[in-house]
This record gives structure tokens, sequence and C-alpha cells, in this order.
């Protein structure tokens, strides 16, 4: 099996991304099993490799076609658009626009066919804000890049799988989006995703309230809304069990119960992932024409420039890009 190509955008340039990017790309494992394509400016690349001491040369390219692929030089789509110095740590709205752009053409080689899949590096919302760039994350950038509505994010560490029925919204509001309609919906598509993947098995939606309410005593959204939408479900053909109590279907998940949860909010899912392994946790976005996973960690701007920064999280998103990256050429498992 061929080496799928992966574009990776340099991310915010006063953050963390470009040196555990340096890094990724020093990693003898990630070039094993990948090709990679740096999206970012020269003279940020340049700055990072003072900053890491890695010896590596930067092979600047117009097209991917042009690139050498070879162990030890970086393939750098050059955008030109950070060429003056900057301070690492500091919100910066030319380091917003950059990080926006970066995204962009990654996104646009993905959607083209040229690479195979993206993996992301950490962005800063306030310097997005400073660069008046209309997205407040990666995912809103992916939605118009792509033209799929709401794409599904999932969350991977080892053998757990989290889909969010919600993502950045106040509890209250999360809580608010649980009826019968959106429950059935996600059902279907997180499905329908996690076939795309090759992984096949039942999917379980965790409970919102204790005991997922103990049919009424805590709560009813449970037996208003999600009961009837995993009957339905259930009806229909999917493979999907629940409300299951989310004090444990995340454990019992990892360890084989249920090839995916869905979670109902934000932290809910996060706190479960993240808990058994910050590191390692990977975002993937993947209901998008191309696959595109990410590092579930901010661009850290305390220790941003002083090379302290752990590239484990960049290295598997490579990884899980990689593993994944051809089953969307394929379409996935039926």
């Amino acid at each position: 099996m061929k080496k799928p190509i992966i574009a990776i955008p340099l991310g915010d340039p006063a953050g963390i991304g470009p040196e555990i990017t340096m890094h990724t790309w020093a990693s003898d494992e990630v070039q094993e099993i990948s090709k990679l394509i740096l999206v970012g400016d020269e003279f940020v690349v340049k700055k990072a490799l003072d900053v890491t001491g890695l010896d590596l040369k930067i092979n600047i390219i117009r097209e991917v076609s042009e690139a050498l692929f070879e162990k030890g030089t970086i393939d750098l789509i050059d955008l030109g658009i950070v060429k003056e110095d900057y301070e690492f740590g500091k919100v910066n709205a030319l380091c917003g626009e950059a990080s926006y752009q970066y995204v962009k053409k990654a996104g646009e080689l993905a959607m083209a066919g040229e690479v195979d899949a993206v993996a992301t590096t950490p962005i800063n919302k306030e310097s997005l804000r400073a660069a008046k760039v209309p997205y407040i994350g990666h995912t809103e950038m992916f939605e118009d890049i792509s033209g799929v509505k709401d794409p599904l994010t999932m969350f991977e560490v080892e053998n757990l799988r989290v889909f969010f029925l919600s993502r950045h919204l106040s509890l209250k509001d999360a809580i608010d989006t649980i009826k019968y309609d959106r429950v059935l919906d996600y059902i279907k598509r997180c499905t329908e995703a996690m076939h795309r993947l090759g992984v096949k098995g039942t999917m379980a939606v965790a409970g919102l309230n204790p005991h997922s309410g103990e049919h009424g005593l805590f709560g009813w959204e449970e037996v208003n809304e999600i009961e009837p939408a995993v009957k339905k479900a259930k009806e229909e053909g999917y493979d999907v069990a629940g409300p299951v109590p989310a004090d444990s279907v995340f454990h019992q998940a990892l360890h084989g119960s249920y090839a995916a949860v869905l979670s109902l909010y934000h932290d809910q899912g996060h706190v479960a992932t993240k808990t058994y392994n910050f590191e390692k946790t990977i975002s993937l976005t993947n209901s998008m024409p191309f696959l595109r996973t990410s590092v579930d960690h901010g661009t850290a701007y305390p220790i941003a420039g002083t090379n302290t920064a752990s590239s484990v999280s960049m290295i598997e998103a490579v990884k899980v890009a990689a593993k994944y990256a051809n089953q969307f050429k394929s379409g996935g498992v039926k």
C-alpha cells in the first residue's frame, strides 16, 4: 500500500505548532508511514528550526508534484505571509491571518485530491479574531472549505472512539440541543462515519443525567428524546445501544464493549478521553470528502519558542491520518 500524502498547515506561528511540526518531520516513525507536505511560511519554518536545533533542509515547492519526500527535507509550500519577526506567546493579527491561510490552502489541496489527508496544528482563537478571520476554529473553516454542513468530530485514543452531539456551546445550550431528531440524525451519520473508517460494531449513546435519568427520576431527556431516537434507529437497522450511563460507557467502549460512543456535550467526551491519555487523544473530522486529524491541545503560548513542548500528539495525529487515509479513497466498509 502506498504511503499517503498528508498536508500539515503550520499553525499559529506564535504558538508551539511550528516547533512540534519540526520534531514530527524528524520522526523516523512518521517518515516510514507517510509523505508530508508542509503549508506555511519559510520565515516561520527557519525560526522554528532555530528553536529546535534540528538539521532539516527546506525544499520550497509550488505544487505537490514537486515534492522530494526525502528524509531530512521539508517540502514546503511557502505562502509568503509572515516575513518579519514576531514574538512567541503573544496574540498577533498577522499570525492569526497566516494560520487561517495555511489551513485554507491545505484544505484546498485535499479537496483537489493532491493530498490524501490533512493533519492540523494548533491555532489561536484570539489571534484569529484580531485578524478578523470569520471562524472560531478549524471545524468551522473546514465546513466552508469542504462544503459539508456540521462536519462530525470524533476523538480516538487507542480503542476508544467518541463522537460529539454538540461542540462549543454552554452546558445549558448543549442540553437544549438534545432532541429526538438531532440524536437520530447523529446516530445515522456517526455510524456512516465509523464505516467509512473501516470500523464495525455497536455504537453507544451516552446518557445525559445520572444513571441515564432512572426513568425520569433524575431528568426526562432520556425518556422523551434519547430513548425514542435509539429505538427508531434500531428499527431502521442501525447497530446502536443506549442511553448507557456516562459514568461507565467510556470505560466499556475502551475495553471493547462498544465500537464508539456518542457523547452528548463537549466536556462529557473530552474528560473521558483526555483523562485516559491526554497526549494521544486525536481529533478526527471525518464526514468530509477528505480526512482531517488534529492534535487536541492549544497553542500553549506560555512555553512557545522554548523547545519544551511535547510532539507526541502531533506525531500521533499524523499516524492516525496515515492509518485511515486510504479508507477515504476506498469509501470505507459499508
